[in-house]
């Protein structure tokens, strides 16, 4: 309403300094705003086109976060599968490890049983040798007694023995050395054939058991070959789940960060959609102020000619005097300029290219609270925080079909919608968002603001 209020103040000294000129000058305000208003309806058409644009891009980013949620799932689920197959093939070889080192064990048993044996077998053959040198002796006396035996006549010749006795007590004496001679030889025998058979007995046993204990540590060691071919496998098929899951974490990583990357791009479309928002209906706000500036000065129009119509019967000449007010403005003595300088301070950075990228503006340096003006009348389209601009503050001016960016703001005195006039207050220099020190980075856009854009400020600063 402050443009509005303005405007009618205008055309109310326009009346009283030049009355005669007042038609011309209406008329040709008139047709200036018509042609605003159709410049603004044209704005209103591309921003709804641009609108309509993100809207699509937001759509589309949407249905790609969707598939890259759902390959997400798939491959955690992957994950969780081959975690569990590795579970199971570690707890496997974990159990293959078990079985062989009880293998080992039974093989370390089976050893030291068959060194056991090979200690027995050697004992038992120094035995056997004991025992085939005390056989091999009695043979020999056993021959020698057969010898004798059949050369004097075997059993009979103990009969004479006995029966030549002189005397009772003779007999006696020799019939016990004969039952002596006798009972010797049987002992000989006996003790030849038991040695004999604990020789045999001896010889079969260790043999056996030795044997048998030979193929048990084959058996033995055959396991523990399978066992460890097994483990073998298992391990093979672990590296096989190892890369796999190394694979799907890459992957899922990759998803992550695509994810985010999308995130970050619907983020920023959203913005922008809001900021088109806020410029559509600054438009609008803009539209409806020129539509009723207009309504006025028509109406004044009609009111200079009525007055003008009734001048004519009228004899008595009229005069006005007028004075009017300007105020001194820092100038860069560009005479082309349309807006003031929107702070004090020293200009630390000019627009355009820089080591990290376009430099959309000029930063202008000061102390942090310096005050931050509007380079000329226009509405807000953008009072917020951002995290690159930090307190950002955008203004459109329809007059110009411009709009101008005031960044990293330490406060801002000034609400989307509201109308400005040049020279106002609308924030205090600061520090915040992507920012390295107290500074205003000061911007302007051909038409609406746009991301991507950004003219250099300097030849239309006063």
């Amino acid at each position: 309403m402050k443009k509005i209020a303005s405007v009618t103040l205008t055309a109310a000294l326009l009346l009283t300094v030049l009355p005669a000129q007042i038609s011309h000058v209406s008329a040709e305000t008139v047709s200036e705003l018509e042609k605003k208003i159709n410049d603004l309806e044209k704005e209103e058409s591309q921003l709804n086109s641009e609108k309509s644009k993100l809207e699509g891009s937001k759509q589309e980013t949407e249905s790609k976060l969707g598939e890259n949620e759902k390959k997400q799932g798939s491959v955690e689920q992957e994950i969780n599968s081959i975690d569990e197959k590795l579970s199971d093939t570690q707890s496997k070889i974990s159990t293959k490890e078990n079985e062989i080192s009880d293998t080992n064990s039974q093989i370390e048993k089976l050893g030291n049983k068959i060194n056991e044996l090979t200690d027995r077998i050697k004992e038992l053959k120094e035995e056997i040798t004991v025992l085939e040198d005390r056989i091999a002796k009695r043979d020999a006396l056993l021959k020698d007694r057969l010898r004798a035996i059949q050369q004097n006549g075997g059993e009979m010749k103990y009969l004479a023995v006995i029966f030549g006795s002189n005397s009772f007590g003779d007999f006696i004496t020799r019939t016990t050395a004969v039952n002596t001679i006798m009972d010797s030889d049987k002992t000989i025998m006996e003790e030849q054939a038991a040695d004999k058979k604990v020789l045999q007995a001896s010889k079969e046993e260790v043999e056996t058991s030795k044997v048998e204990v030979e193929k048990q540590k084959v058996a033995v060691e055959d396991k523990k070959k399978s066992l460890e071919n097994q483990k073998q496998d298992l391990v093979a098929l672990k590296g096989q789940l190892d890369n796999q899951m190394a694979q799907r974490e890459t992957l899922l990583a990759q998803l992550e960060e695509e994810h985010g990357d999308l995130e970050e791009h619907k983020m920023g479309v959203e913005e922008e959609q809001k900021v088109l928002s806020d410029q559509a209906a600054a438009v609008k706000v803009a539209m409806q102020q020129y539509e009723s500036q207009k309504g006025e000065l028509e109406q004044l129009a009609k009111e200079e000619a009525a007055r003008k119509k009734a001048a004519k019967s009228s004899s008595a000449p009229s005069s006005n005097t007028g004075s009017g007010t300007a105020s001194a403005t820092p100038s860069t003595g560009n005479s082309k300029g349309i807006f003031d300088w929107p702070t004090q301070g020293r200009i630390s950075s000019y627009y355009g290219i820089r080591s990290l990228g376009n430099h959309k503006g000029i930063d202008i340096a000061n102390s942090t609270g310096t005050e931050i003006n509007a380079a000329s009348s226009g509405t807000v389209t953008r009072s917020a925080y951002s995290s690159s601009y930090g307190n950002v503050i955008y203004i459109y001016h329809p007059q110009y079909n411009k709009t101008t960016v005031y960044a990293h703001l330490s406060a801002r005195s000034v609400n989307l919608n509201d109308s400005v006039s040049s020279g106002q207050h609308i924030g205090a220099m600061g520090n915040t968002g992507h920012s390295f020190g107290s500074h205003l980075h000061f911007e302007v856009h051909e038409g609406q603001w746009n991301q991507g854009a950004g003219i250099d400020p300097m030849p239309f600063l006063k």
